[in-house]
């Protein structure tokens, strides 16, 4: 029996430290955020929405339009993504923010993680004191290249975490 139990805290132990490895990997320049505290992660399931549009030299190509995801914590719904771009929790606090830094994602068909600043918040949640966001961990959400129909709009699924923080 004593074998088993030493297996099983060697195997919880090297577990233990692969998790706290990757939460102590560095996040690109670009979407650090020095001095600020993690408030809340939560994990994003949805569609990055584009429209069929004329791009500036007059050919038809998709074009970025709004997020859409449920956000979720321990697999359990707890919020919503959708365009501003805006965070909602159930606890009816919400965060809108504004894009000031990106990093590429780990493949071309990732969207890039970004260093949101945020411009309004409301409620008195878990959100509230929430002064910026961060979307890492991308996977899909792409969509480009050129489309038929101008005013046609397409979904690209994607998922990501999004880190909320707070200053001080």
């Amino acid at each position: 029996m004593p074998i088993v139990r030493n297996t099983a805290l060697a195997l919880l132990l090297s577990s233990a430290s692969v998790l706290s490895a990757s939460a102590q990997t560095p996040l690109p320049d670009a979407i650090a955020a020095p001095g600020e505290a993690i408030v809340l992660t939560l994990h994003a399931e949805g569609a990055q929405v584009y429209e069929c549009k004329a791009a500036s030299d007059g050919k038809l190509a998709w074009a970025f339009r709004e997020p859409t995801a449920t956000l979720l914590l321990d697999g359990k719904t707890v919020g919503r993504h959708y365009a501003g771009p805006n965070w909602e929790h159930i606890d009816s606090s919400a965060v809108v923010g504004k894009a000031v830094g990106n990093a590429p994602g780990a493949t071309p068909n990732d969207i890039p993680w970004l260093k949101l600043t945020v411009t309004f918040g409301r409620g008195t949640g878990i959100l509230s004191g929430v002064t910026t966001v961060q979307r890492i961990n991308t996977a899909g959400g792409k969509l480009e290249g050129e489309c038929e129909k101008p005013g046609s709009y397409r979904n690209a699924p994607y998922s990501a975490d999004y880190v909320f923080l707070r200053k001080g």
